[in-house]
């Protein structure tokens, strides 16, 4: 699979359902030595009240897609136990 064709394909959590994001408003985290990707990196969704303040970014390890089809990209993610690393804005 290319990555062109990831874009625009909505990312869903198998374990509630739950609508995590868009690839193409994300970031992939790719090897370098062998091109693959190693995570798929959203930004927590904010609201204006925290705009300035340190946001989030969501990581969900390659391992835990488990479908990519048409329009949706399935994933299995612990939401109890995300991995949120957080950036300066």
């Amino acid at each position: 699979m290319r990555l062109f064709e990831l874009t625009g394909k909505e990312i869903v959590n198998l374990a509630n359902g739950a609508r995590l994001g868009v690839v193409g408003e994300s970031d992939l985290a790719i090897d370098a030595e062998t091109g693959r990707v190693c995570s798929i990196i959203l930004p927590r969704k904010g609201n204006l009240l925290n705009f300035w303040v340190d946001r989030q970014q969501l990581i969900i390890p390659w391992e835990a897609v488990r479908r990519i089809g048409k329009e949706v990209i399935i994933v299995e993610i612990d939401q109890a136990n995300l991995n949120f690393r957080r950036h300066l804005v």
